[in-house]
């Protein structure tokens, strides 16, 4: 069974970096976020891990998992959130305590995701993908980016619906703020490799597949494991966000997730919109979805809410969910059972 958390309103956010810190020209971006938590009653403490960054990191492993263990373990903190991601959370999973964990929410996304999996993957504990903490520093929150909220305060054997966004932001324009941080300015559109509308229900399970994919082989990314030991082996719906990866490095890890058996019993998998698609030779990500969507014989979904390209919809993983395209729209039912 899936251990979902509840996010109750007034309840303490405890924020930590276990990836990168924030250096010090940028702590007013930290104090904007938590001061809009506050105002919305909640009550928000922060590591020490928060305020440093050193050598692509925020601290020692060690240190940034201590921070980690210690939040998960106590009572008054009912969510974990992140400031944002970074390269080297990898490091630090080795002194994780799966063992003593809380079920608490932790949410996040880039290299965050790679936590959240594992946490998923090993205790049964469902983890929310979605937006960073930096990201909601805004006067206002866009409607898709707000929906965090509502999905983390889903009641077990409850469901939650989210809806694709109008527009998503192409590029940043720091000079160029908005009230809800994001510069939405292109059409928000999903697409299947049919070509088709498309619904597809299963256990989500993902993240940043740049970093997500380095627990193959390790003891934190048995997924088939996951599946016998806490969702009775229905099918995984995967979701992936690309980052950096050019189209023959995606290509390369997920012919190594399916020959890791990440893909037995999949129902389907979604794939958010990238920046990060550069042909290789001629070899595009169309080409890579095509492939492998012959290959599985699963479907297809791709340029959905999710990832480096915000906004971005509240993805929990462990949650049975319904993802349907329907004319280039989506939605997403998320159901806690």
């Amino acid at each position: 069974m899936i251990k979902y958390p509840i996010l109750k309103q007034g309840t303490t956010i405890g924020v930590t970096a276990p990836s990168s810190g924030v250096p010090a020209e940028l702590h007013h971006l930290i104090h904007k976020a938590c001061g809009r938590l506050e105002s919305k009653g909640y009550h928000v403490i922060c590591g020490e891990t928060v305020w440093t960054q050193v050598k692509a990191r925020s601290a020692p492993a060690r240190k940034r998992a201590a921070e980690f263990n210690k939040m998960m373990q106590e009572d008054e903190i009912q969510l974990i959130f992140p400031p944002w991601g970074g390269v080297l959370l990898v490091e630090i999973l080795e002194y994780i305590d799966f063992n003593r964990m809380k079920p608490k929410w932790v949410l996040g996304y880039s290299d965050t995701s790679l936590l959240l999996l594992a946490i998923t993957l090993n205790t049964g504990i469902a983890t929310a993908h979605g937006t960073n903490l930096v990201d909601i520093r805004g006067e206002t929150s866009d409607e898709t980016t707000a929906k965090w909220e509502e999905v983390l305060n889903t009641k077990v054997n409850s469901s939650v619906l989210q809806k694709s966004s109008e527009k998503y932001q192409k590029e940043w324009e720091f000079d160029n703020p908005t009230p809800h941080i994001f510069n939405l300015t292109e059409p928000t559109m999903w697409k299947s490799v049919s070509g088709s509308n498309v619904t597809i229900s299963g256990r989500l399970l993902g993240g940043c597949i740049d970093v997500i994919r380095h627990l193959i082989g390790t003891p934190y990314g048995q997924a088939a494991e996951f599946q016998r030991k806490y969702i009775n082996n229905e099918p995984v719906l995967w979701f992936f966000e690309n980052c950096e990866l050019k189209t023959d490095d995606l290509r390369r890890t997920l012919v190594q997730m399916k020959l890791a058996g990440w893909f037995e019993n999949s129902a389907g998998i979604l794939f958010g919109r990238s920046s990060a698609i550069t042909s290789a030779e001629e070899y595009s990500v169309k080409d890579v979805y095509q492939e492998l969507y012959e290959e599985l014989g699963i479907p297809i979904i791709f340029d959905i809410d999710c990832g480096h390209l915000p906004p971005q919809m509240t993805f929990v993983n462990g949650a049975y969910a319904d993802a349907a395209l329907i004319n280039g729209k989506g939605t997403l039912l998320q159901h806690f059972i």
